[in-house]
């Protein structure tokens, strides 16, 4: 992961919308009118999406969704909201899809359909480097954090019913590593390349949940929408034709 995308997003916590939703026609060269479509995300989530140095929302998610629009003829605008909120502007057709690391669980399949999975990365506690917790054994009286929303959060709580933690809860992963630098919580629950990235970049420490594996992250979609199938199409051409590939290549493998 390249240092200023990671340094850019803890120093950039409280963003602006970057666009209004809404199925506006554009003209393309040859005169044929080209559909918008608004994406939700939650621009904090370094390497699968983040602001660069001049404010620009980057990253992995961001780049396949490009890739995956512009192959079915869409304009792409882009919303940025805090990831509890993603599901609920779905519902509310403020956005046409989400593509903000969200991973395709049973819950979240009851509220907005998926498209097909497109990454699996599992999850990782991140600490300081002297800390005492080392594994999951040592987790019994620390406080965790996690975001707000995210399938790390429904980890922690099932976690909470058997281990004695006590969980914070915060809108924005920058906001998590902060509490954590400032040593105001014991650890920060991760997404494992996202954990990976903090841990390279800022000389923390982390080790895996080795309790229970998590669903894949996919798009999200309004329940029976129509344009979940043709996005998944592309999705499952770009495993095949090694275009995913290269995408996991440049954003979420180590330099």
């Amino acid at each position: 992961m390249k240092k200023k995308y990671l340094l850019g997003a803890i120093a950039v916590v409280v963003i602006g919308l970057l666009a209004a939703c809404g199925q506006t026609d554009h003209s393309t060269s040859n005169g044929e009118e080209k559909k918008t479509i608004v994406m939700g995300t939650s621009a904090d989530f370094p390497p699968f999406e983040t602001r660069d140095n001049n404010g620009e929302i980057i990253g992995f998610d961001i780049e396949l969704a490009k890739q995956v629009t512009k192959e079915l003829g869409y304009e792409l605008e882009i919303k940025d909201m805090n990831f509890d909120g993603l599901i609920g502007a779905l519902q509310a057709d403020t956005v046409d899809f989400v593509a903000s690391g969200m991973s395709a669980t049973e819950k979240r399949k009851q509220s907005v359909d998926f498209s097909a999975e497109y990454h699996r990365s599992g999850e990782m506690f991140v600490t300081l480097k002297d800390s005492k917790i080392k594994s999951m054994e040592d987790l019994n009286g620390a406080k965790v954090g996690v975001q707000l929303g995210t399938i790390q959060e429904e980890g922690a709580k099932k976690l909470a019913e058997s281990t004695k933690i006590d969980v914070k809860t915060l809108n924005k992963v920058p906001e998590l590593i902060q509490e954590l630098k400032s040593k105001r919580i014991d650890a920060v629950y991760l997404d494992r390349t996202v954990a990976e990235g903090y841990v390279s970049e800022l000389g923390l420490a982390a080790f895996k949940d080795e309790s229970s594996g998590t669903p894949g992250m996919a798009m999200a979609f309004p329940k029976d929408s129509e344009i979940v199938d043709e996005f998944s199409k592309v999705i499952e051409e770009m495993k095949k034709n090694g275009e995913l590939e290269k995408l996991e290549k440049k954003w979420l493998e180590k330099e």
